[in-house]
């Protein structure tokens, strides 16, 4: 399984039988200026919430590539009114077989509309399973009890979590986030893009490892083999 990342919290992730991309923002961050979207290949597009900064490049990148376009119902519906088609409505809890293997939808702690001021619905986030991994993205969130279900019924091998603090969990929480998940390898998310979310990754990185969890940050265009 190999891990890209494109900047803020957009990540595609490629199996043997598809390519998943989260969470698109791409040409509005500058600091993704080197990236072009219309040079990615999706199968799937999962959409966590409807802030700005989490689907800004969704329509152009599914138009491009026919992906499947996966949200939940309120975001599902706001793409179909725009004239998208390969959509796939979710909500939390739901299971949807896939032709890599199958997507879980969970529960996130956030807030959520879209760009035109409409209702986005609740935020979310995604556990992927095939036989080559199990991974949970948790969208924007703070940390929440029930991380520990997702553990239970999911057995993720990596989590991705934010980690900027002002709008997400910051540090910290994450750590304590990754302890419920029962994961020890985190890769981080929704950082460094503007001023209030900039890190030390450094200390970051060593705050992780003291608690025995690898940090994993990765370079805006950099892609990782992931075990």
């Amino acid at each position: 399984m190999n891990l890209t990342y494109f900047g803020h919290s957009c990540f595609l992730i490629e199996t043997k039988a598809a390519k998943i991309l989260f969470d698109p923002f791409i040409r509005n961050n500058e600091l993704a200026a080197h990236i072009d979207p219309l040079k990615i290949k999706a199968d799937y597009i999962l959409i966590s919430h409807g802030h700005f900064d989490h689907l800004s490049d969704a329509e152009e990148i599914a138009l491009n590539t026919n992906a499947l376009l996966i949200a939940n119902w309120e975001i599902y519906s706001w793409y179909l009114k725009k004239g998208l088609k390969n959509l796939q409505p979710m909500n939390s809890g739901g299971k949807l077989k896939t032709s890599f293997g199958s997507i879980v939808m969970t529960q996130a702690i956030h807030s959520s509309s879209l760009p035109d001021g409409s209702y986005g619905g609740n935020p979310n986030g995604f556990v992927l399973h095939s036989d080559e991994m199990s991974v949970y993205y948790s969208g924007d969130t703070d940390i929440f009890q029930d991380m520990q279900l997702i553990a239970k019924f999911n057995k993720p091998k990596y989590a991705l979590l934010p980690i900027g603090n002002i709008f997400t969990m910051d540090i910290h929480t994450a750590i304590e986030s990754a302890k419920l998940l029962q994961v020890n390898r985190v890769i981080g998310l929704h950082y460094d893009t503007f001023p209030p979310i900039q890190i030390n990754k450094l200390e970051a990185i060593r705050a992780f490892a003291a608690e025995n969890i690898e940090l994993i940050l990765l370079e805006i265009g950099e892609t990782k083999s992931l075990d």
